[in-house]
């Protein structure tokens, strides 16, 4: 090791990694191998230009982030571990969730059903045959109470996702906390609240553009002083990359997405340093496993010199990319779902060896139905099996100094930074997406892979090479939404609204048609609104009133 690379390291440990320690000490005293060949806690290379290393690498902890954005990692303690899950009615999730929590899961995520996720209660005929079937239905804070009964929400970190009406369901997470006791400053999680994404890959839009970001710099500003150790957004790439996405796409379309949010909140008068910290991203996992490695530290090193430099960000909490990663659903199938368990731990080890902070891992049977209780298991066993078994999270960065590694993370930095600069160029992502740009280059790279898959050129296995005649789900359990769901959640509306002020909620939704007019934050009001009774719909129906609904302009 160059002399000067010691001396950083040195410093590195004691400005960085005894502080950390301090105040979080690391998992064991000292870790190893099975043969007792002792690991160091990062490493570094023998010879090299220090000055170079440091540019490009550095240290956990520190600009630019490259190896990871704690000094300790997983040393200190492992990545979240989540299980996203919900389905049918409030009580049923809650059920799954308790037993999810018993398997030794870190963490909740909350999958929504599509009427929740555009805004409509459960009652509405927008909502008729889809309540319950691909999340849960929540349509009022009664809902969200049934959802997190004997859950106290100041022991686990709960991440929704819900982008349109984020801010009305975080009000409702506010306010369970509440009634159990527990304040706001004591809750932990994320909101996905990203709606570029939405515009680009998913379609649960409500809102046109600009209401939509002052909902969401609305919610920035409120947490920032109400919720400091909430995350604010969590900007998503999974869902590009579910798309059709490259992995440098992902990579691109992504950050030029946080540069939207972050410039709208500065817009807003918001103080870089002030939001940045509680900002977070959602990354895809998939099967090339060395580029999902390179992706998630090109990402990371990337952002670091964005938020410093194209921002002015001074804190390094501001400069520090924190993500979460869900293996890729695109990429299970159908056909020998039980292949999709080895993908899954590729897919996770990539992550794990990457870098993030919470991780979900898919189930075998979800390329099918909803999963199973089984499936689940095996699912969040994998990720337990990672942390306790591999040794993969004894030491941090294990491929930091790989050739090939450093060359794709080098190489997915560059592409990323020239799409970027590209999409600078048309105006911003909005424009970008207006323009149908982002969605035209997404559609050229699924076409092209969906290609190479009907040619063979790209092999899946059990799909196009190694097949068997099996019936994919011959004999198979498969979870059903029972039907009856959906008429449980219209009796249990029909008694919330007989039961509760129905003059106040009127003097509620009049005050927040005036405050959507105007430039008031909104999240107090929603808050207000749902302690009430306040529905979903209702408050969604109001800000459609005002606000309107988004349509494209341009069609791919």
């Amino acid at each position: 090791m160059s002399d000067d690379l010691n001396q950083l390291k040195q410093q590195w440990e004691e400005k960085s990694v005894n502080k950390t320690i301090s105040r979080f000490p690391e998992r064991q005293p000292e870790f190893s191998t099975s043969s007792n060949i002792p690991l160091d806690r990062v490493y570094v290379p023998d010879v090299c230009d220090a000055d170079d290393y440091m540019q490009k690498l550095g240290f956990p902890g520190e600009y630019p982030f490259t190896r990871g954005v704690q000094p300790t990692m997983y040393r200190g303690r492992f990545w979240t571990m989540r299980q996203y899950a919900g389905y049918a009615s409030a009580e049923e999730s809650n059920a799954r969730y308790r037993y999810l929590l018993s398997a030794g899961q870190t963490g909740l995520s909350v999958a929504f059903d599509l009427p929740t996720q555009i805004g409509y209660d459960a009652d509405d005929p927008m909502s008729l045959g889809e309540v319950g079937k691909v999340g849960v239905s929540i349509s009022s804070l009664r809902d969200m109470e049934r959802l997190f009964e004997g859950i106290p929400l100041d022991k686990v970190s709960t991440s929704m996702t819900i982008n349109a009406p984020a801010a009305i369901l975080l009000a409702m997470y506010i306010a369970v906390g509440k009634k159990q006791g527990v304040e706001s400053k004591q809750l932990r999680g994320t909101v996905q609240n990203d709606i570029l994404k939405e515009y680009i890959a998913r379609g649960t839009y409500i809102f046109p553009p600009a209401p939509s970001m002052r909902l969401i710099t609305d919610l920035f500003a409120f947490c920032a002083q109400e919720v400091p150790h909430w995350n604010t957004i969590s900007i998503s790439g999974y869902h590009i990359r579910e798309a059709g996405s490259t992995a440098v796409q992902e990579v691109a379309f992504t950050l030029a997405d946080g540069i939207a949010y972050v410039q709208a909140a500065i817009d807003a008068g918001l103080d870089v340093d002030e939001f940045a910290p509680q900002l977070s991203f959602f990354f895809n996992a998939h099967n090339n496993f060395l580029e999902e490695v390179a992706k998630f530290r090109a990402a990371r090193r990337l952002w670091a010199h964005i938020m410093r430099e194209r921002f002015g960000a001074k804190s390094p909490k501001s400069w520090s990319l924190k993500f979460h990663t869900q293996t890729g659903g695109s990429t299970l199938t159908a056909q020998q779902p039980e292949n999709n368990i080895v993908r899954v731990t590729l897919q996770a080890l990539a992550a794990v060896l990457g870098g993030t902070q919470s991780l979900h891992t898919n189930s075998m049977d979800e390329a099918l139905a909803l999963p199973t209780e089984s499936a689940v298991q095996i699912a969040l066993r994998t990720q337990q099996i990672i942390a306790y078994e591999s040794g993969a999270a004894d030491t941090i960065d294990p491929f930091a100094g790989s050739y090939v590694v450093e060359h794709l993370t080098d190489e997915i930095e560059r592409r990323a930074a020239e799409y970027i600069e590209r999409i600078d160029a048309m105006g911003g992502a909005l424009a970008a997406i207006e323009a149908g740009f982002i969605q035209g280059e997404i559609n050229d790279a699924a076409y092209a892979y969906q290609c190479a898959v009907e040619s063979g050129e790209q092999i899946v296995v059990g799909v196009n090479k190694f097949t068997t005649a099996q019936n994919a789900d011959a004999h198979r359990e498969i979870l059903r939404v029972d039907p009856a769901v959906e008429q449980g959640q219209r009796a249990k509306l029909a008694d919330l609204r007989a039961s509760r002020d129905n003059a106040k909620v009127a003097e509620l939704l009049g005050q927040l048609d005036t405050a959507a007019k105007g430039t008031d934050n909104l999240l107090p009001l929603f808050v207000t609104c749902v302690e009430h009774d306040v529905t979903l719909g209702e408050i969604g129906h109001v800000l459609r009133g005002v606000f309107g609904e988004y349509r494209p302009s341009v069609t791919i």
